[in-house]
């Protein structure tokens, strides 16, 4: 079983208040974390502030750290730490320079770099970004687009695609990833979800859910991978969860649910992730309630608890969480 969290590249506001870590801090921790023993950091990806934190901030503008920039400081502050992005927002981006970004840190990392991609949970976030550039777009259309034009810039001496959205000929692109295949992580849960990745993915990285979701999900995923000829066993199962320790259930559980991290929850409500079971489908507990709750994981096919959401209020808390889980937790398991 891996272990790695996600900095706060992008979660001040939703998950943590406002000016809670600086840019210096995202390397820092991420340090920390290599010295630790954990397999890698992640960073989410957001550019401007969502609905419902202008209303619990009124007046105040989140920080949010762009995440390959951030990734590839990270990558070359650290030795063995592997570093990615969960999720990234890729109807936001453009897939050339997407592709040529990806590459360059995978080569100056020495082959450390894996993305994760995904649609984006705030519609409000991708229309302000878009602005009249795409009056009718279709985000997952352009999901999909984005996905295939990547792999083909990657992967191909001189690449051509005439999608809707993209569109690019005979463009040779240098270096490419120095890891073949380039791990790139899926998120989403429901049934197009699945299918991506089971077609395109080295991963798949959701977001939590109730855990017999998660078995249900890695069982169609690998049952899939199967028909399309794949080796399910090259899908890594990689699911995001919070985590908070506590010294007994009931003070972590009182803990998370004072943390920021509660109102993010119930925002994305609406996605189909029932917040009465944020404290029992994440890694929230005792240490011992925490080991059980990975014993289940394991069993049921997750190899890769990543991308772990810290659910705390100061980054002294963040740092403490982070080494009393790699003391007590990542030994046992």
């Amino acid at each position: 079983m891996k272990f790695s969290v996600c900095l706060s590249t992008g979660y001040e506001g939703l998950a943590y208040p406002i000016n809670f870590c600086t840019g210096s801090d995202l390397v820092d921790t991420a340090r920390l974390c290599e010295k630790l023993g954990y397999h890698g950091v992640w960073g989410n990806d957001h550019v401007t502030t969502q609905n419902y934190v202008r209303e619990i901030f009124p007046g105040e503008v989140p920080n949010f750290y762009e995440p390959l920039i951030t990734m590839a400081m990270i990558a070359q502050a650290t030795e063995k730490l592997r570093v990615g992005t969960a999720l990234l927002v890729l109807p936001m981006r453009d897939p050339v320079y997407l592709a040529k970004q990806v590459a360059t840190i995978d080569q100056i990392s020495n082959g450390r770099f894996s993305m994760a991609i995904g649609l984006g949970a705030y519609r409000e976030e991708f229309e302000a970004w878009k602005g009249n550039r795409f009056p009718d777009a279709r985000r997952g259309d352009m999901f999909e687009e984005g996905i295939l034009a990547f792999n083909k810039l990657i992967s191909e001496t001189s690449a051509t695609f005439d999608g809707q959205y993209y569109s690019f000929t005979n463009l040779e692109m240098a270096p490419k990833p120095r890891q073949n295949p380039f791990p790139l992580y899926l998120g989403g849960h429901n049934t197009q979800s699945l299918e991506r990745a089971a077609k395109y993915g080295q991963g798949w990285l959701p977001g939590w859910r109730p855990f017999h979701e998660i078995k249900e999900r890695i069982g169609i995923i690998r049952n899939r991978a199967e028909e399309l000829g794949r080796n399910p066993k090259d899908i890594e199962m990689a699911p995001q969860f919070s985590l908070l320790l506590g010294r007994t259930q009931e003070q972590a559980e009182a803990t998370y649910m004072k943390s920021g991290l509660v109102a993010h929850r119930v925002s994305l409500a609406y996605t189909g992730r029932d917040p009465k079971y944020q404290v029992s489908a994440n890694l929230v507990g005792s240490p011992q309630t925490v080991i059980d709750k990975i014993g289940e994981l394991k069993d049921m096919g997750v190899d890769h608890c990543a991308a772990m959401v810290v659910a705390v209020n100061t980054l002294q808390e963040y740092n403490e969480q982070c080494q009393w889980f790699a003391e007590e937790v990542m030994p046992k398991v």
